[in-house]
């Protein structure tokens, strides 16, 4: 089963320095029928306008994922990490017991990013915060881990979650697939680009919500660039 989500169709908000576009209920957008999609809890499709952003605010118990699609990022908390992350690249950060952030774009352009939430595994764990570079050409023509709760996937950025986020790039007229498993939710969403997912098709920043699919095929109708959720179920 794939349930294709619209971009123009989904909720949001314009808040003048930032437009936000929620795939799920978030803030002000609230909607009891999609509250999640397996252990994947908030994917919000962000554009922070130059030199504005989110000032500090607290999270707990929450495992959070920003993947930067234009522009950069810059990172700083009550733990005393500092740092700025661009294009490609990805932060995540384990809220655990609590931490305070503030996530900014210095840049003198916009900075667009995807924001991603996953509830953990666990409760009460130290907060932590991580970013690394993901060369997109790394991942041309397939799926690379970027963030995981498994060990197996050492090269990924680590989460407390029985998660996983992955990237990928395709060339128009390439495919690739994805050993989902029917016991597995997945959620998909071209950041650039026009795909079919298992014969349907996505515009760009489309939601693909995916279920009791063992395999996931996605063709490039033009060049595109994939960002993928493999969460558990409820």
């Amino acid at each position: 089963m794939i349930d294709r989500r619209p971009f123009d169709k989904l909720g949001g908000a314009d808040h003048g320095w930032l437009k936000a576009k929620h795939h799920f209920s978030f803030a002000s957008y609230y909607d009891p029928r999609n509250m999640n999609w397996g252990a994947l809890r908030v994917w919000n499709d962000d554009e922070i306008a130059p030199n504005t952003g989110f000032p500090p605010h607290p999270h707990s118990d929450m495992e959070i994922i920003t993947y930067v699609r234009d522009g950069a990022i810059t990172h700083q908390d009550s733990l005393g990490n500092k740092g700025r992350t661009v294009a490609g690249d990805v932060q995540v950060m384990s809220a655990g017991t609590g931490i305070r952030h503030s996530e900014y774009n210095l840049e003198p352009e916009t900075t667009r990013i995807f924001q991603i939430w996953i509830e953990p595994k666990t409760f009460g764990a130290a907060p932590s915060w991580g970013a690394k570079p993901f060369p997109k050409g790394d991942r041309s023509g397939k799926f690379v881990t970027l963030a995981s709760g498994f060990a197996d996937d050492a090269d990924a950025l680590p989460i407390r979650t029985d998660a996983r986020v992955l990237g990928a790039t395709l060339k128009a007229g390439e495919s690739t697939t994805y050993a989902l498993g029917k016991d597995r939710t997945g959620y998909l969403v071209p950041a650039v680009g026009t795909v079919e997912v298992n014969g349907v098709k996505l515009n760009a920043r489309d939601g693909a919500a995916i279920k009791d699919e063992d395999v996931v095929t996605i063709t490039a109708l033009e060049d595109a660039e994939l960002v993928l959720v493999d969460a558990a179920q409820d």
